[in-house]
């Protein structure tokens, strides 16, 4: 973002990357709102998928309104939405706890219900009037229409297109809700989101986040992922429910970890003079320019994922919405920004703080 018009003054630019991961999320809010605070960072462009791609338009509809302040106080405001649970009811309630969820409720007769119908039938037949309160809740916060007019910072919505199982982009200038609730849509909880005929399910299991889009369309080298699925975890799920999110940590990260392997060849070759590293334009997108220019951008890349401090809550705990829990979520994300800031900031422009090849070993 130049933020010309509401004074976005970074000293560097950056480009972001946001993970999705139900209300772990919050963690990403947290480091978002470190990074708003901070004013060392220009954002350039943002990728992002589920609560990531959420994330991403809250930050930009209040940087709208009123530049950093704005989109800081506005992230609060759909952080707070999300656990405003006694405006619900306990049906409506019961979709956004098995999106963002809500460990409380395991045992209440609506989800012990809902659980097992899931066991053999799908939300078709237990939602067959597409019902999506996080639907309602995005539309009262992001107005797209404003938010497509934006020429300030570049956003890509990634979701998996069901027909091809290929992967699918949105682009800022064509975003509506149905773009986003199509990259945070869980197959096993709402049905497919339609766009123009097409079917789409969470973006999450082709590219959570997708960076490509950035090599392509970013100027800037600089790539931060904000990560909050953990690669690893030192225990066997037991239960159902935790079966299932491990399965989705671990093909969430498989999208990611095969494009870090991708940029970590790229860079070698480019290190090592096999490739002809680009100094102009055409090189800052990834020799899109190919037929004309053999020319190769070599990104720098950055992490910040809580590391043991996310890693320690279980899976199932994606699904725990209490405030108390989400801003303990923002203060994890917040304070492993800072730090990551104070330690790396004369980096960023300079050289990856992030090893790639011990990333996706």
């Amino acid at each position: 973002m130049s933020g010309k018009r509401n004074h976005w003054h970074g000293k560097k630019k950056i480009n972001l990357a946001l993970q999705g991961g139900g209300s772990h999320g919050a963690f990403t809010w947290g480091v978002l709102d470190q990074i708003l605070q901070d004013d060392r960072l220009d954002i350039e462009a943002i990728t992002g998928t589920s609560a990531g791609a959420m994330n991403a338009v809250v930050l930009v509809q209040g940087w709208l309104e009123d530049g950093r302040p704005g989109a800081r106080r506005k992230l609060e405001d759909f952080w707070s939405s999300i656990c405003e649970e006694s405006a619900l009811s306990m049906g409506q309630r019961e979709f956004i706890d098995r999106f963002f969820g809500a460990w409380k409720f395991d045992n209440s007769p609506f989800q012990i219900w809902l659980d097992y119908l899931g066991s053999f039938a799908s939300p078709y037949t237990l939602n067959p009037l597409n019902i999506n309160p996080l639907r309602e809740l995005l539309e009262r916060t992001v107005d797209f229409e404003k938010v497509r007019a934006c020429d300030e910072v570049k956003l890509f919505v990634a979701a998996t297109n069901v027909h091809t199982g290929h992967i699918a982009i949105f682009e800022r200038d064509k975003l509506t809700a149905d773009h986003v609730m199509a990259s945070a849509c869980l197959p096993t909880v709402f049905q497919a989101v339609e766009i123009d005929g097409v079917p789409y399910w969470d973006g999450g299991y082709m590219g959570n986040p997708a960076l490509f889009p950035l090599f392509y369309e970013s100027a800037t080298p600089d790539i931060l992922i904000v990560q909050v699925n953990p690669v690893e975890r030192r225990m066997t799920p037991r239960t159902p429910r935790d079966i299932q999110s491990r399965l989705n940590e671990i093909t969430f990260n498989g999208a990611l970890l095969s494009e870090l392997r991708a940029i970590d060849f790229v860079n070698r070759l480019v290190d090592t003079g096999k490739l002809q590293r680009a100094t102009g334009v055409i090189g800052r997108m990834m020799n899109r320019g190919r037929h004309a220019h053999e020319e190769y951008m070599r990104p720098f890349v950055h992490r910040i994922d809580g590391a043991d401090e996310v890693a320690m809550f279980s899976a199932s705990s994606k699904f725990d919405t209490r405030w108390a829990f989400l801003t303990h979520l923002r203060d994890i994300g917040r304070e492993s920004a800072k730090n990551w800031m104070d330690t790396h900031y004369d980096s960023i422009g300079v050289e990856s703080t992030l090893d790639l090849r011990i990333a996706f070993q």
